[in-house]
């Protein structure tokens, strides 16, 4: 397996390369992000989602985790953030074929991802899913959450996989 290097002070090289030039076992890293109040008290309300888990200090201190942590999407929301996909290269995300949550993410932790190209699928001389998965670590070096993931990514100097301005992700395998 290839490891990645940094050379852009942390973006994971392996997301801006192209294609053909991916490897299934490629590895890359992510830029760090700390969680904060804001964040847990934004998500929150921009989703609905105000379980006293993540709003009520009181109510939260009594719990299985001893205080207020992050919403799961939250993380997941975040780590995708991370990854800095390329936009020359990748076209839409496809799916997310799992999501497990390890362990809380407490506000004040900082989240990284650590990942790996899983599988490269051509669909036509234009594009190609490329299959991810992602472990999202915490600043103790505990894995907190894994994503599998399927993005749409742009093959070389091959057609567009839609030449009508639209693309229909009805027709890309499941």
């Amino acid at each position: 397996m290839r490891e990645t290097s940094h050379s852009d002070g942390g973006r994971a090289m392996t997301l801006a390369r192209d294609f053909d030039d991916l490897t299934p076992g490629d590895r890359f890293t992510t830029r760090g992000r700390t969680i904060t109040e804001a964040d847990v008290a934004a998500f929150a309300s921009l989703t609905g989602d105000m379980h006293p888990q993540h709003t009520d200090a009181v109510w939260s201190a009594k719990g299985p985790f001893g205080a207020r942590i992050a919403h799961g999407m939250l993380v997941v929301s975040y780590t995708l953030g991370l990854l800095q996909f390329d936009p020359e290269r990748v076209v839409a995300l496809r799916r997310i074929r799992q999501a497990t949550f390890k362990r809380p993410v407490l506000i004040g932790d900082t989240i990284h991802g650590e990942g790996r190209v899983e599988s490269l699928d051509p669909i036509d001389p234009g594009t190609g899913l490329v299959g991810i998965r992602v472990e999202v670590v915490n600043q103790r070096g505990r894995v907190a959450a894994r994503v599998a993931l399927d993005a749409l990514w742009r093959r070389g100097d091959g057609p567009p996989a839609a030449s009508n301005g639209t693309l229909d992700l009805v027709g890309i395998p499941l």
